[in-house]
């Protein structure tokens, strides 16, 4: 048999997707209660979960459970649930510039989705369609840029809070895979002054410590000159500096938008390509697919598919 022509013949037809939102969580101490999207196929039970964290671009309302609709709507029509809260960064919140953990609230991120697999009962209740449809065992987390350092931390990543000088480890054990997409790099001599001076925490990430498998996704053209002097292979430092089993999806000409997964027709999308889209959606489904179900051909067909196409349009390594 031939090898597929293009990366969608190894994806399954589509499945009608619910979204429901705002499901909102109780978050005793947090500035706000804890609100999210959730979005699941109409049909199927056991089905796995990815939480998904929101970037922090410029725009008003991509950056919360509003946004991410590519990759929310792609993975729950093949067969995820996806939540996806508001996290404190949120520009949709207009919370005051002095709330504690302002601006990116990196600890409390990370916090959202542990609270959030705490309160998968009252996710359930809240949305009827779901309930005694989730399988509790197989949970995954994707985060894009700001969303992807939340990642990386619940993957095992850990760095020193810049205000107590402790380490801080947020890995969830319930959590088996993540996917990270155009995620930060390291912190040390990586990180520009403007990063020394507004976000101190990314200083100390480490990645010695992330053993949970994950697929990294990075653009080569992701040069983030307001975060780090080392150009776009700093977004590979998740990939490079960790232990474990790990993929990086390198893709060619993309920006740190990586052809727009933070929205359809996102105007700050420097690099918008639906095609370069089309491929994060497939390969990242097809890496989760396969980590929640060993044995699954998804993720090797996905990888067999890019590397035989015409143009392919990045390129996958493995360790």
């Amino acid at each position: 048999m031939s090898a597929p022509r293009h990366a969608a013949d190894t994806v399954p037809a589509p499945a009608p997707v619910l979204s429901v939102s705002p499901v909102v969580l109780p978050a005793p101490g947090r500035a706000v209660d804890l609100q999210v999207r959730v979005s699941a196929p109409v049909t199927g039970d056991e089905l796995p979960i990815i939480l998904l964290s929101h970037g922090q671009g410029y725009s008003n309302h991509l950056s919360s459970l509003n946004g991410y609709a590519p990759l929310a709507n792609f993975w729950a029509a093949h067969g995820f649930v996806v939540i996806q809260p508001t996290h404190l960064s949120s520009r949709s919140l207009s919370l005051p510039a002095d709330t504690p953990g302002a601006p990116l609230h990196w600890r409390s991120r990370a916090e959202d989705m542990t609270r959030v697999l705490d309160q998968l009962d009252a996710i359930e209740a809240a949305v009827p369609q779901l309930r005694g449809r989730l399988d509790r065992g197989r949970v995954a987390v994707a985060g894009h840029s700001m969303g992807g350092h939340t990642a990386s931390l619940l993957l095992g990543a850990r760095l020193t809070d810049p205000d107590t000088g402790a380490e801080v480890d947020l890995a969830d054990p319930r959590i088996t895979a993540g996917v990270l997409l155009a995620a930060p790099g390291r912190g040390g001599d990586a990180v520009t002054e403007f990063v020394r001076e507004n976000y101190s925490f990314f200083l100390s990430t480490d990645f010695t410590t992330m053993t949970t498998p994950a697929l990294v996704v990075a653009g080569d053209k992701d040069a983030s000159t307001h975060l780090t002097v080392l150009g776009p292979q700093w977004h590979t430092d998740p990939y490079h500096l960790s232990p474990g089993r790990k993929a990086l999806l390198t893709l060619f000409d993309a920006e740190h938008g990586l052809g727009g997964v933070s929205g359809y027709d996102v105007a700050e999308t420097t690099d918008e390509n639906p095609e370069r889209v089309a491929v994060v959606q497939r390969l990242t489904w097809a890496y989760l697919r396969s980590e929640c179900y060993p044995g699954d051909p998804a993720w090797q067909a996905a990888r067999d598919a890019l590397a035989t196409a015409p143009d392919p349009l990045g390129r996958v390594e493995t360790k």
